[in-house]
């Protein structure tokens, strides 16, 4: 046999494998895939812009080279824990739970509420799986995730202006029981921090149905509210929502690491399907690290709402484009075309090396639309250059 026949041999048995016991909707699914930015000005994956002193870095370093890396993590994770505890003032009664990063916190609530015969008291949707349920365009995990692990997703369409449907949102609750409803606080690509009053309705109405509410505050550190003041504040009307971060956009996406907090008898139980050992010795002793020096953060988290103030300025002044209030390290533009025009300009963006996000196709209500990273003053400076340069 010739290697070209072995090689069309070991395919078909491949070919065969995968028809045979892989799940047809992950056949039809596509991969994650991050766009290369290998020297381009990197405004597409809301990343904190600005590395760590050189004098920290250092420091860091020395420290990151006395983990012991032949051992499993041990107690420091509960040291890191603790840390993050005091760093939130977490409120009475509630406890806190480590993921790597939200990604895995999402598929963790969505195994822990997995019920593939419906809800066994009764709420029983049409095809028996319980129900996730969000606002859209939103997140693409929580779909994702829903998804992979049997649950059944429903969306519900955010207004023309992005703004929480309130009616709509409370009438998809009555309708489909959902076990899990996640409410980005301030949304994912659309950057803005929906009415408080709107959002409490939703929490109000998720509590009818014994729904569980999941606020994802991952962009937290460039907002100018949160929801774990309302679940301080109201306890017992809150007792169905746990609250989610990440330090990745407090300047650590590398690091890999978020966290959950809520009322300790819930977080309990979803922490059952936790796997051991899901933060590294290395993620941890990172974090930790931050968190000693939380003054450089803060620091640079003004930075970049400063930068953000001045992108919305100057976006506003462009011919064609429109953009919304933001309450993250985000903005969303859409440029006024026909459907061709949105991405035509970022692959002319691209050209001149500033990687955007094209959101255009995600949603019909992101027709037209591209997400920009808040940079350094440096890549904003290039971003707006080469926006002139194509508009």
């Amino acid at each position: 046999m010739n290697k070209l026949e072995a090689t069309v041999n070991t395919d078909n048995a491949v070919n065969a494998l995968v028809q045979r016991r892989i799940r047809p909707d992950v056949r039809a699914m596509h991969a994650y895939v991050v766009q290369d930015a290998s020297g381009m000005v990197k405004l597409d994956a809301m990343e904190n812009p600005f590395a760590l002193p050189l004098e920290l870095q250092h420091a860091l370093g020395e420290r990151l080279g006395a983990v012991a890396l032949n051992r499993y993590p041990g107690a420091r994770v509960d040291v890191l824990r603790k840390a993050l505890e005091a760093y939130v003032d977490l409120p009475p009664g509630c406890a806190l739970m480590l993921g790597n990063g939200s990604d895995e916190l999402i598929n963790l609530l969505s195994i822990a509420c997995h019920q593939p015969h419906g809800d066994p008291h009764g709420d029983v949707n049409a095809d028996s799986r319980a129900v996730v349920l969000a606002p859209e365009p939103g997140f693409v995990m929580y779909a994702m995730s829903a998804q992979l692990t049997g649950l059944r997703y429903v969306g519900v369409p955010l207004t023309p202006d992005f703004a929480l449907d309130v009616p709509a949102m409370c009438a998809a609750i009555a309708e489909h029981r959902p076990a899990l409803i996640y409410l980005a606080y301030p949304n994912n690509p659309t950057a803005n921090l929906w009415d408080a009053d709107a959002v409490q309705a939703v929490v109000d109405a998720a509590a009818q149905t014994q729904s569980l509410v999941v606020i994802d505050e991952a962009y937290q550190p460039f907002s100018s509210r949160t929801y774990l003041d309302v679940m301080r504040a109201r306890p017992q009307d809150t007792a169905h929502v746990v609250l989610m971060r990440t330090l990745s956009k407090f300047g650590l996406a590398g690091v890999r690491l978020g966290y959950m907090l809520g009322q300790a008898a819930l977080v309990a139980e979803i922490d059952k399907v936790r796997p051991p050992y899901n933060v590294s010795v290395l993620n941890c002793e990172c974090a930790l690290f931050a968190l000693e020096h939380p003054q450089v953060f803060a620091a640079q988290a003004l930075a970049i709402c400063a930068e953000r103030a001045r992108l919305q300025a100057a976006f506003s002044a462009l011919p064609g484009i429109t953009t919304w209030p933001s309450d993250g390290n985000m903005i969303l533009l859409r440029v006024a075309g026909d459907v061709q025009r949105a991405p035509a300009v970022f692959e002319a963006l691209k050209a001149r090396g500033v990687l955007i996000k094209n959101v255009s196709k995600m949603h019909p209500l992101l027709a037209g639309c591209l997400r920009v990273t808040v940079g350094s003053a440096e890549e904003n400076d290039r971003l707006l250059s080469a926006l002139k340069e194509v508009l």
